[in-house]
Protein backbone atom coordinates (compact mmCIF):
# COMPACT_ATOMS: atom_id res chain seq x y z
CA UNK A 1 0.00 0.00 0.00
CA UNK A 2 0.55 3.81 -0.48
CA UNK A 3 -0.67 6.99 0.28
CA UNK A 4 -1.61 9.80 -1.87
CA UNK A 5 -3.88 12.26 -2.56
CA UNK A 6 -8.42 11.85 -3.12
CA UNK A 7 -10.63 14.17 -3.97
CA UNK A 8 -13.77 12.89 -1.59
CA UNK A 9 -15.86 16.07 -2.88
CA UNK A 10 -15.98 19.92 -3.10
CA UNK A 11 -12.84 21.25 -1.05
CA UNK A 12 -12.39 17.46 0.82
CA UNK A 13 -8.69 16.66 -0.31
CA UNK A 14 -7.68 13.70 1.41
CA UNK A 15 -4.12 11.52 2.13
CA UNK A 16 -5.03 8.02 2.36
CA UNK A 17 -3.80 4.92 1.69
CA UNK A 18 -4.22 3.54 -1.78
CA UNK A 19 -3.29 0.29 -3.75
CA UNK A 20 0.50 0.62 -5.52
CA UNK A 21 0.01 0.76 -8.90
CA UNK A 22 0.80 -2.28 -11.30
CA UNK A 23 1.31 -3.48 -14.56
CA UNK A 24 -2.35 -4.27 -15.79
CA UNK A 25 -1.71 -4.25 -19.85
CA UNK A 26 1.57 -4.90 -21.15
CA UNK A 27 2.04 -1.81 -22.59
CA UNK A 28 2.55 -0.10 -19.09
CA UNK A 29 5.05 1.12 -17.15
CA UNK A 30 5.37 2.24 -13.62
CA UNK A 31 7.13 5.18 -12.17
CA UNK A 32 8.40 6.18 -8.79
CA UNK A 33 7.32 9.93 -8.58
CA UNK A 34 10.56 12.28 -8.10
CA UNK A 35 7.99 15.30 -7.54
CA UNK A 36 4.14 15.97 -7.88
CA UNK A 37 1.74 19.13 -7.74
CA UNK A 38 -1.29 20.78 -8.21
CA UNK A 39 -2.94 21.71 -11.37
CA UNK A 40 -4.94 24.96 -11.61
CA UNK A 41 -7.72 22.10 -13.58
CA UNK A 42 -7.80 20.40 -10.20
CA UNK A 43 -9.38 23.14 -8.52
CA UNK A 44 -12.69 22.99 -11.02
CA UNK A 45 -13.60 19.45 -9.31
CA UNK A 46 -11.93 20.66 -6.29
CA UNK A 47 -14.08 23.63 -6.51
CA UNK A 48 -16.99 21.70 -7.10
CA UNK A 49 -17.56 23.33 -10.29
CA UNK A 50 -17.10 20.08 -12.23
CA UNK A 51 -18.58 17.41 -9.98
CA UNK A 52 -17.16 14.20 -9.10
CA UNK A 53 -19.14 10.87 -8.78
CA UNK A 54 -16.73 9.11 -6.31
CA UNK A 55 -13.81 9.43 -4.81
CA UNK A 56 -11.23 10.08 -7.34
CA UNK A 57 -7.02 9.97 -7.18
CA UNK A 58 -5.63 13.31 -8.10
CA UNK A 59 -2.90 14.82 -9.83
CA UNK A 60 -2.11 14.17 -13.63
CA UNK A 61 1.12 16.10 -13.74
CA UNK A 62 4.63 13.87 -13.17
CA UNK A 63 8.10 13.13 -13.71
CA UNK A 64 10.56 10.17 -11.92
CA UNK A 65 12.28 6.89 -12.21
CA UNK A 66 10.95 3.85 -14.21
CA UNK A 67 10.40 1.22 -11.92
CA UNK A 68 8.93 -1.27 -14.29
CA UNK A 69 7.48 -1.79 -17.62
CA UNK A 70 5.23 -4.06 -19.09
CA UNK A 71 6.93 -6.85 -21.82
CA UNK A 72 5.69 -5.09 -24.76
CA UNK A 73 7.21 -1.64 -23.81
CA UNK A 74 10.73 -1.74 -26.14
CA UNK A 75 12.18 1.88 -25.85
CA UNK A 76 11.51 2.92 -22.31
CA UNK A 77 13.92 1.05 -19.44
CA UNK A 78 13.68 0.78 -15.92
CA UNK A 79 16.01 3.46 -13.93
CA UNK A 80 15.41 5.81 -16.89
CA UNK A 81 13.97 9.94 -15.76
CA UNK A 82 11.10 10.43 -17.59
CA UNK A 83 8.55 13.44 -18.32
CA UNK A 84 4.98 12.21 -19.56
CA UNK A 85 1.32 14.25 -20.61
CA UNK A 86 -2.01 13.77 -18.95
CA UNK A 87 -2.90 11.85 -21.95
CA UNK A 88 -1.28 8.93 -22.84
CA UNK A 89 -0.64 8.09 -26.30
CA UNK A 90 0.44 5.33 -28.61
CA UNK A 91 2.41 8.05 -30.46
CA UNK A 92 1.87 5.90 -33.76
CA UNK A 93 -1.84 6.36 -35.25
CA UNK A 94 -2.49 9.08 -37.57
CA UNK A 95 -3.88 11.87 -35.02
CA UNK A 96 -0.57 11.36 -33.41
CA UNK A 97 1.58 11.59 -36.70
CA UNK A 98 0.20 15.13 -37.06
CA UNK A 99 1.10 16.00 -33.80
CA UNK A 100 -2.14 15.72 -31.92
CA UNK A 101 -1.45 12.65 -29.35
CA UNK A 102 -3.79 14.63 -27.05
CA UNK A 103 -6.28 13.50 -29.33
CA UNK A 104 -4.99 10.07 -29.66
CA UNK A 105 -7.05 7.65 -30.94
CA UNK A 106 -6.46 5.25 -28.40
CA UNK A 107 -5.67 7.72 -25.19
CA UNK A 108 -6.00 7.28 -22.08
CA UNK A 109 -6.12 9.89 -19.41
CA UNK A 110 -3.32 9.83 -16.47
CA UNK A 111 -4.41 10.45 -12.79
CA UNK A 112 -3.49 9.64 -9.55
CA UNK A 113 -0.03 11.19 -9.78
CA UNK A 114 -0.23 13.11 -6.52
CA UNK A 115 0.94 9.85 -5.19
CA UNK A 116 4.46 8.06 -4.70
CA UNK A 117 3.86 6.01 -7.42
CA UNK A 118 2.22 6.39 -10.81
CA UNK A 119 0.76 3.75 -13.96
CA UNK A 120 1.25 5.49 -17.33
CA UNK A 121 -0.57 3.34 -19.66
CA UNK A 122 1.27 3.33 -23.82
CA UNK A 123 4.14 4.20 -21.88
CA UNK A 124 6.56 3.90 -25.12
CA UNK A 125 4.32 6.54 -26.82
CA UNK A 126 3.45 8.51 -23.53
CA UNK A 127 6.82 8.73 -21.66
CA UNK A 128 10.04 11.17 -23.16
CA UNK A 129 13.36 9.75 -21.40
CA UNK A 130 16.15 12.46 -20.30
CA UNK A 131 19.54 11.69 -21.65
CA UNK A 132 20.65 11.63 -17.89
CA UNK A 133 18.88 11.37 -14.60
CA UNK A 134 18.61 15.00 -13.89
CA UNK A 135 20.05 16.56 -10.57
CA UNK A 136 17.65 18.00 -8.16
CA UNK A 137 17.11 21.40 -9.23
CA UNK A 138 16.08 20.94 -12.51
CA UNK A 139 13.51 18.69 -11.30
CA UNK A 140 10.39 21.62 -10.75
CA UNK A 141 11.56 22.94 -14.56
CA UNK A 142 11.06 19.37 -16.03
CA UNK A 143 7.98 18.81 -14.05
CA UNK A 144 5.89 21.75 -15.43
CA UNK A 145 6.78 20.36 -18.88
CA UNK A 146 4.38 17.69 -17.91
CA UNK A 147 1.48 19.98 -18.15
CA UNK A 148 1.53 23.75 -17.73
CA UNK A 149 4.88 24.25 -19.28
CA UNK A 150 3.57 22.56 -22.55
CA UNK A 151 -0.01 23.81 -22.39
CA UNK A 152 1.65 27.56 -22.05
CA UNK A 153 3.83 26.93 -25.29
CA UNK A 154 0.56 24.89 -27.55
CA UNK A 155 -1.14 28.35 -26.34
CA UNK A 156 1.38 30.26 -27.86
CA UNK A 157 2.11 27.92 -30.78
CA UNK A 158 -1.88 27.78 -31.26
CA UNK A 159 -1.71 31.62 -31.66
CA UNK A 160 0.81 31.63 -34.39
CA UNK A 161 2.94 33.70 -32.15
CA UNK A 162 6.54 34.76 -34.23
CA UNK A 163 9.34 36.78 -33.99
CA UNK A 164 8.18 40.17 -33.87
CA UNK A 165 4.54 39.95 -32.46
CA UNK A 166 2.61 42.05 -30.36
CA UNK A 167 0.75 39.28 -27.35
CA UNK A 168 -1.60 39.71 -25.00
CA UNK A 169 -1.89 36.91 -22.12
CA UNK A 170 -5.25 36.52 -20.54
CA UNK A 171 -5.16 35.01 -17.42
CA UNK A 172 -2.06 34.87 -14.28
CA UNK A 173 -2.09 31.27 -13.20
CA UNK A 174 0.95 28.79 -14.19
CA UNK A 175 -0.55 28.11 -17.15
CA UNK A 176 -0.69 31.92 -18.28
CA UNK A 177 2.21 33.33 -16.85
CA UNK A 178 4.31 30.18 -18.98
CA UNK A 179 2.21 31.50 -21.80
CA UNK A 180 4.84 34.86 -21.36
CA UNK A 181 7.66 32.68 -21.09
CA UNK A 182 6.65 30.64 -24.15
CA UNK A 183 5.88 33.67 -26.16
CA UNK A 184 9.20 35.66 -25.20
CA UNK A 185 11.19 32.05 -26.24
CA UNK A 186 9.53 32.19 -29.88
CA UNK A 187 10.26 35.79 -30.16
CA UNK A 188 7.60 37.70 -29.23
CA UNK A 189 8.57 41.80 -29.61
CA UNK A 190 5.83 42.73 -27.05
CA UNK A 191 3.95 41.13 -24.37
CA UNK A 192 1.12 42.10 -22.75
CA UNK A 193 0.12 40.29 -19.20
CA UNK A 194 -3.20 40.37 -17.49
CA UNK A 195 -3.23 40.63 -14.06
CA UNK A 196 -4.28 42.14 -10.51
CA UNK A 197 -1.88 40.23 -8.62
CA UNK A 198 1.46 41.72 -7.96
CA UNK A 199 3.23 38.45 -7.10
CA UNK A 200 2.38 37.51 -10.64
CA UNK A 201 3.07 40.53 -12.48
CA UNK A 202 6.69 40.35 -10.75
CA UNK A 203 7.15 36.92 -12.58
CA UNK A 204 5.25 37.60 -15.37
CA UNK A 205 8.12 40.40 -15.85
CA UNK A 206 10.90 37.93 -15.39
CA UNK A 207 8.89 35.66 -17.92
CA UNK A 208 9.56 38.28 -20.20
CA UNK A 209 6.20 40.44 -20.40
CA UNK A 210 7.20 44.19 -21.77
CA UNK A 211 3.58 45.28 -20.03
CA UNK A 212 0.83 44.63 -17.39
CA UNK A 213 -2.65 45.57 -17.76
CA UNK A 214 -4.77 45.12 -14.41
CA UNK A 215 -8.05 45.54 -16.18
CA UNK A 216 -10.69 42.88 -16.91
CA UNK A 217 -13.45 42.71 -19.52
CA UNK A 218 -14.54 45.63 -21.67
CA UNK A 219 -12.22 47.75 -19.89
CA UNK A 220 -9.44 45.23 -20.35
CA UNK A 221 -10.11 45.48 -24.16
CA UNK A 222 -9.92 48.97 -23.98
CA UNK A 223 -6.51 49.02 -22.51
CA UNK A 224 -4.84 46.82 -24.98
CA UNK A 225 -6.66 48.65 -28.02
CA UNK A 226 -5.28 51.95 -26.72
CA UNK A 227 -1.56 50.05 -25.99
CA UNK A 228 -2.18 49.00 -29.97
CA UNK A 229 -2.78 52.05 -31.29
CA UNK A 230 -6.32 50.82 -32.06
CA UNK A 231 -5.56 47.97 -33.29
CA UNK A 232 -5.76 44.94 -31.40
CA UNK A 233 -2.97 42.05 -30.32
CA UNK A 234 -1.32 40.05 -33.21
CA UNK A 235 -1.39 36.97 -30.87
CA UNK A 236 -3.93 36.18 -27.45
CA UNK A 237 -3.37 33.51 -25.56
CA UNK A 238 -6.80 32.62 -23.32
CA UNK A 239 -5.50 30.46 -20.34
CA UNK A 240 -8.75 30.51 -17.84
CA UNK A 241 -11.67 29.20 -19.73
CA UNK A 242 -14.40 31.63 -18.53
CA UNK A 243 -16.64 33.24 -20.75
CA UNK A 244 -15.62 36.31 -19.65
CA UNK A 245 -11.70 35.73 -20.30
CA UNK A 246 -12.54 34.23 -24.02
CA UNK A 247 -14.44 37.28 -24.98
CA UNK A 248 -11.69 39.40 -23.88
CA UNK A 249 -9.34 37.33 -25.81
CA UNK A 250 -11.55 37.62 -29.08
CA UNK A 251 -12.40 41.07 -28.52
CA UNK A 252 -8.48 42.07 -27.90
CA UNK A 253 -7.21 40.07 -30.91
CA UNK A 254 -6.98 42.43 -34.32
CA UNK A 255 -8.51 41.41 -37.82
CA UNK A 256 -6.57 38.70 -38.83
CA UNK A 257 -4.81 37.75 -35.75
CA UNK A 258 -4.82 34.30 -33.74
CA UNK A 259 -6.14 33.15 -30.34
CA UNK A 260 -4.63 29.65 -29.17
CA UNK A 261 -7.54 28.69 -26.12
CA UNK A 262 -6.32 26.54 -23.49
CA UNK A 263 -8.58 27.17 -20.19
CA UNK A 264 -10.59 24.26 -19.88
CA UNK A 265 -14.10 25.95 -20.84
CA UNK A 266 -16.93 26.10 -18.46
CA UNK A 267 -20.12 27.78 -19.58
CA UNK A 268 -18.42 29.38 -22.69
CA UNK A 269 -20.77 29.66 -25.53
CA UNK A 270 -19.70 31.69 -29.08
CA UNK A 271 -21.52 33.53 -31.10
CA UNK A 272 -21.16 32.26 -34.40
CA UNK A 273 -22.38 35.91 -36.44
CA UNK A 274 -19.81 38.00 -33.83
CA UNK A 275 -17.17 35.43 -34.75
CA UNK A 276 -17.44 35.58 -38.05
CA UNK A 277 -17.53 39.39 -38.25
CA UNK A 278 -14.42 39.07 -35.69
CA UNK A 279 -12.42 37.90 -38.76
CA UNK A 280 -9.87 36.12 -35.90
CA UNK A 281 -8.28 32.63 -36.15
CA UNK A 282 -9.43 30.36 -32.90
CA UNK A 283 -7.45 27.09 -32.45
CA UNK A 284 -7.15 25.38 -28.90
CA UNK A 285 -7.90 22.70 -26.94
CA UNK A 286 -6.28 19.42 -24.50
CA UNK A 287 -2.37 20.77 -25.23
CA UNK A 288 -0.37 17.92 -27.29
CA UNK A 289 2.63 18.11 -24.61
CA UNK A 290 3.80 15.17 -25.98
CA UNK A 291 4.75 16.69 -29.27
CA UNK A 292 6.66 19.29 -27.52
CA UNK A 293 8.41 17.33 -24.92
CA UNK A 294 11.92 16.95 -26.48
CA UNK A 295 12.44 20.76 -27.72
CA UNK A 296 11.26 21.79 -24.28
CA UNK A 297 13.54 18.66 -22.61
CA UNK A 298 16.28 20.15 -24.21
CA UNK A 299 15.71 24.01 -23.70
CA UNK A 300 15.29 23.35 -19.75
CA UNK A 301 18.83 21.16 -19.99
CA UNK A 302 20.43 23.90 -21.89
CA UNK A 303 19.71 26.41 -19.22
CA UNK A 304 17.22 28.36 -21.61
CA UNK A 305 14.21 28.35 -19.56
CA UNK A 306 13.17 28.20 -16.14
CA UNK A 307 9.71 27.03 -15.95
CA UNK A 308 9.82 25.80 -12.27
CA UNK A 309 9.50 29.65 -11.10
CA UNK A 310 5.87 28.89 -10.95
CA UNK A 311 6.11 26.69 -7.98
CA UNK A 312 5.90 29.02 -5.41
CA UNK A 313 5.32 26.92 -2.47
CA UNK A 314 6.71 23.41 -1.68
CA UNK A 315 5.39 21.14 0.69
CA UNK A 316 5.68 17.12 1.29
CA UNK A 317 2.94 14.89 -0.05
CA UNK A 318 1.10 14.49 3.30
CA UNK A 319 0.55 18.14 3.10
CA UNK A 320 -1.37 18.00 -0.47
CA UNK A 321 -4.73 19.34 1.25
CA UNK A 322 -3.21 22.69 2.18
CA UNK A 323 -1.45 22.48 -1.56
CA UNK A 324 -4.70 22.48 -2.35
CA UNK A 325 -6.26 25.69 -0.18
CA UNK A 326 -3.31 27.78 -1.02
CA UNK A 327 -3.86 27.67 -4.55
CA UNK A 328 -8.22 27.88 -4.25
CA UNK A 329 -7.46 31.03 -1.89
CA UNK A 330 -4.79 32.16 -4.34
CA UNK A 331 -2.05 32.71 -1.73
CA UNK A 332 0.16 30.54 -4.50
CA UNK A 333 -0.09 30.28 -7.88
CA UNK A 334 1.52 26.33 -7.73
CA UNK A 335 1.91 24.28 -5.25
CA UNK A 336 4.78 21.69 -5.12
CA UNK A 337 4.33 18.75 -3.54
CA UNK A 338 7.37 16.19 -2.89
CA UNK A 339 6.46 12.39 -2.00
CA UNK A 340 7.13 11.17 1.01
CA UNK A 341 8.08 14.33 3.02
CA UNK A 342 11.35 14.21 0.74
CA UNK A 343 12.76 17.62 -0.39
Amino acid sequence: MMRGAVLYGPRDVRFEKRDEPKIIKQTDAVIRISSACVCGSDLWPYRGIQPIEQPTPMGHEYCGIVEEVGRAVKSIKPGQFVIGSFFASDNTCPTCHIGYQSSCQHRELVGGAQAPFLRVPLADGTLVATHDVPSQDLIPSLLALSDVMGTGWFAADAANVKPGSTVAVVGDGAVGLLGVLSAKQMGADRIIAMSRHASRQKLAREFGATDIVTERGDEGVARIKELTKGIGADSVLECVGTQESMMQAINSTRPGGYIGYVGVPHGVSLDGEQLFFSHVHLHGGPAPVRRYLPDLIKLVFDGKMNPGKVFDLALPLDQVAEGYRAMDERRAIKTLLHPNGTK
